[in-house]
């Protein structure tokens, strides 16, 4: 049965009534409609929406040149700078993929996933260009060829160019050169397919098997609308850049800003006095980030804070806020929505939509329904808690667990170069995202545990497994496994539980100091606990119990770390 027997008589399905969904029609528009209006801020840097286009069209023009084609691979290693945000359109107006690594990440890590993403290029800001040097390196000596390198030198801060201008070569190019070559009147190349990808993500902690997640143009457009519908856009909004771009792209907001041609504020590092001064400066309406970014804020010294303009809007992700963190937020003048999502998911798929009738219940339990994790989005078909073996709906009682499970138009191609995980994600017609919930009797959902291998840190995904394996590379280890603690600022860090060999001795210091040598440092234990490991009667370790000896040490305070 073809297309044609779908439609009614007198229909016809034409270039007129159908084109492929893609992202870069937001910019084409606002680039007309909000022409002269600030597009991009950055210090002392500004760009209006036409000229954020014509950069975006020399860049694809530049990449193009030098024959980056339809599926190309090309990555970044940016923090939220004007170049990063670019990259967002001008990579897919060349057919090509962004590939958005974490800055993060260490030169091995980054390396593995160039090799695995067959990035051709990688744009790379000054501040990450030791690690991208030591990446390019190991990939040399281990595939024989590497991606062509760019360099971005920050022109808010003048001393970019005098620290790093040494390092360019005539095979290192320069990002505003490179932009400079391109022709301001390239034919922008669309996707023949709106199920095209325009994006792959990694997913936090894989050093030792990558998962790259596949967005597609038709993904990225119908999240970046739910975006500006749960972050309740109106038009021309102003976005400070506290959620790393790197992050699902940046939740999909990289593009959704531009569709109510909005304000993009760029923030090198998020810093509380940052984050005031800018939304005193800029007259900021919304922003968004981890729990950490909500801590950073209300801990921070009273000579940080700045009045802000009116009412800013918060999305925040990840663990649920604690209560205290909620009413602080509010009492600070900042209005917070809790959603939740994977990177699988672009970003966010549910959100706690607020209901009037609950300000009238008292604080703590309006700071209860805040944590829950709410219902999918517009652009998400369906959220559900069921049981994994019988795929049948848990009851709506508050009590009965079961696994959180997606489906609809924004969840990912698949899991590049890997069809065993996409096809063991998408069992049973859904999404499975491994985390473990309950349903309400309202319908809201509310997440009660995460797999079993992940620690959320500050919105990172640490994968215990990937930890364990480093730890047991200690020479002095017989041992170890690692649980989630919960911490006051990051919401939870890495513990690590070790039973050491007969006759063989290493402090905590030192497990730490190994740990840190040999992954990115946000990866390494904070907590190191000496004792035999409970297990089953087959020898499996018993992680629950685990768990739960690192919950009763209390959580770890900012003052307590070491």
């Amino acid at each position: 049965m073809t297309s044609n027997q779908f439609q009614m008589e007198g229909t016809v399905k034409c270039s007129a009534n159908y084109l492929p969904l893609t992202p870069i029609s937001f910019l084409e528009r606002s680039a007309v409609v909000y022409r002269d209006r600030v597009s991009v801020v950055h210090g002392d840097l500004k760009f209006t929406w036409s000229e954020t286009r014509e950069r975006c069209v020399r860049l694809a023009s530049a990449l193009h040149h030098l024959e980056i084609s339809r599926h190309d691979v090309v990555a970044v290693l940016a923090p939220n700078i004007p170049a990063m945000y670019e990259l967002h359109f001008g990579v897919p107006m060349a057919g090509a993929v962004l590939c958005t690594l974490n800055t993060r990440h260490d030169s091995a890590t980054v390396s593995l996933l160039l090799k695995h993403s067959g990035a051709k290029f990688i744009f790379v800001d000054y501040q990450f260009l030791d690690i991208a040097k030591g990446a390019l390196e190991i990939l040399l000596k281990t595939s024989g060829k590497i991606p062509q390198l760019v360099v971005i030198f920050d022109h808010a801060r003048s001393s970019s160019r005098v620290n790093y201008g040494m390092i360019l070569s005539k095979e290192n190019l320069e990002y505003e050169s490179f932009l400079a070559s391109g022709r301001p009147d390239f034919e922008i190349i669309r996707p023949h397919d709106e199920w095209e990808p325009i994006s792959v993500n990694y997913t936090s902690g894989t050093t030792s098997s990558p998962k790259g997640v596949v967005y597609s143009h038709r993904g990225a457009y119908l999240n970046s609308l739910a975006a500006v519908l749960l972050n309740e856009m109106p038009s021309m909004p102003v976005y400070l850049w506290t959620v790393p771009m790197f992050h699902c792209n940046g939740w999909c907001l990289t593009w959704a800003v531009a569709a109510q041609g909005g304000t993009n504020v760029c923030l090198r590092n998020v810093t509380a006095k940052g984050v005031f001064e800018c939304i005193a400066r800029h007259q900021v309406t919304h922003m968004g980030g981890a729990p950490t970014v909500l801590n950073m804020i209300i801990n921070a010294p009273s000579s940080d804070h700045k009045p802000l303009p009116g009412k800013v809007a918060v999305m925040t992700g990840g663990a649920p806020p604690p209560p205290q963190v909620l009413f602080k937020m509010e009492e600070l003048g900042f209005n917070v929505t809790h959603s939740y999502g994977l990177t699988e998911t672009y970003g966010p798929g549910t959100v706690c939509t607020w209901k009037p009738e609950w300000n009238y219940l008292p604080r703590d339990a309006q700071a209860k329904i805040k944590a829950r994790q709410g219902l999918q989005h517009l652009g998400m078909e369906d959220v559900d808690i069921k049981d994994p073996e019988t795929m049948q709906s848990v009851p709506p009682d508050a009590k009965t667990r079961g696994e959180v499970m997606f489906r609809g138009n924004t969840i990912m191609n698949g899991y590049l170069k890997d069809s065993k995980a996409t096809e063991d994600a998408f069992k049973g017609g859904w999404f499975r995202s491994g985390d473990l919930g309950v349903k309400h009797p309202d319908g809201y959902i509310e997440l009660k545990d995460r797999s079993k291998d992940i620690i959320i840190s500050g919105g990172e995904n640490i994968s215990s497994i990937e930890v364990e394996s480093v730890i047991y590379s200690h020479p002095a280890v017989l041992e170890a496994a690692v649980v989630g603690r919960p911490d006051d600022y990051w919401g939870e860090t890495p513990c690590a539980f070790v039973k050491l060999k007969v006759g063989c001795n290493a402090s905590a210091q030192e497990i730490i100091k190994y740990c840190r040598d040999h992954l990115p440092h946000y990866m390494a234990p904070r907590t190191v606990v000496f004792e035999d490991l409970p297990k089953t009667s087959t020898g499996k370790i018993q992680k629950f119990i685990l768990r739960q000896k690192a919950k009763d040490m209390g959580s770890l305070s900012r003052t307590s770390k070491l």
